[in-house]
């Protein structure tokens, strides 16, 4: 089969980073989806991977951690889908990506496919669905319900992949008041159209555009990008007893600064489950089977950003460069072999 991998870890500028190979058909185990790959998102965690983890020598790493495709044969134990089924996912940390033709994965962390739209856009969700909502439910605790209990949500980085969806189960689905921040006009409107009651440039002082806007402060803040360079204007802008969740990687982060007002920090890593299968695991597919359900509903819409054409080395090379720019909004997508 078909697949994109990488020998070693190199500058996404290098044609030898991304690699257009051929591997053998994987074979399910007990638990096992064998998935036919129609689409694919790319994510964040492609590009540290590929710069961080260097394969053992001689080795090949398939990247990919975001899919939308065709269950193609199950495992001898699988119950909760059938050959033929659609079906989306964000696959496990420890296993191959899903940069090929061909992946397997765990039932437990697939749901159904959104019937409302075609796989490119349903490729565009899994990860970032699964991210924001166990921040926002789980890490946060924030309640289901729409009704107005006085609570403010400050999304720093609201125009990425998580931040898109998040923005819109915070917005649909909470009675929090959501202010976004983004920091260029065209990343703004994007907040804006998912959501967001109000939008700050977090390349400003956070406390000092929440107060432009009279926003006194923050009871939750969702930290999705440069949470160190952030930290203290977080700090300052939530109130008291307040709640902050981060997803990113922050070199250092001088927690000390939370004790003073008795903030809570949570750390958000949508791979915990599978890594560690933990018991309530299939909690990721109870999840991702409401997000389709919302999806079809209309109260969700797809985060795809752009479409890169073909799932080949060249199309992924250029995807992990506009990610690594960070000027991407929503999510990159690439479908079809």
């Amino acid at each position: 089969m078909k697949a994109i991998a990488y020998r070693q870890s190199l500058p996404i500028d290098n044609p030898q980073s991304l690699l257009d190979i051929e591997l053998p058909e994987p074979t399910p185990g007990p638990r096992d989806l064998l998935v036919e790959v129609r689409a694919i998102s790319v994510n964040p965690v492609d590009t540290k991977i590929r710069m961080r983890v260097q394969p053992e020598d001689g080795q090949h790493q398939v990247l990919g951690w975001d899919v939308a495709g065709v269950v193609r044969a199950v495992g001898s134990e699988v119950s909760l889908f059938k050959p033929g089924d659609e079906v989306f996912y964000a696959g496990a940390l420890d296993r191959p990506g899903a940069n090929s033709e061909l992946h397997l994965v765990d039932e437990r962390i697939v749901g159904r496919k959104p019937s409302s739209l075609d796989f490119a856009a349903a490729a565009a969700l899994p990860l970032t669905s699964i991210t924001a909502w166990e921040l926002l439910f789980e890490r946060l605790q924030i309640s289901e319900g729409t009704e107005d209990q006085n609570q403010r949500l400050l999304i720093v980085g609201a125009a990425g992949g998580v931040g898109s969806i998040l923005t819109q189960l915070a917005r649909q689905l909470t009675g929090l008041k959501v202010i976004g921040s983004a920091s260029r006009p065209d990343t703004q409107a994007w907040v804006r159209e998912h959501g967001a009651h109000e939008v700050i440039d977090h390349s400003q002082p956070l406390a000092d555009e929440l107060q432009r806007l009279g926003i006194a402060d923050v009871t939750h803040v969702a930290s999705l990008t440069h949470t160190d360079l952030h930290l203290p204007q977080i700090v300052e802008a939530l109130q008291p007893q307040g709640r902050l969740a981060l997803i990113d990687d922050p070199a250092n982060l001088d927690i000390s600064l939370l004790k003073r007002k008795s903030l809570s920090l949570h750390w958000e890593f949508m791979y915990t489950r599978s890594l560690y299968q933990t018991p309530d695991m299939i909690a990721q597919h109870q999840l991702l089977n409401r997000v389709a359900e919302l999806i079809d509903s209309g109260v969700l819409k797809t985060t795809l950003g752009e479409h890169y054409g073909q799932i080949n080395a060249k199309n992924l090379r250029r995807a992990h460069a506009f990610i690594e720019s960070g000027k991407a909004k929503g999510k990159i997508v690439l479908e079809g072999f």
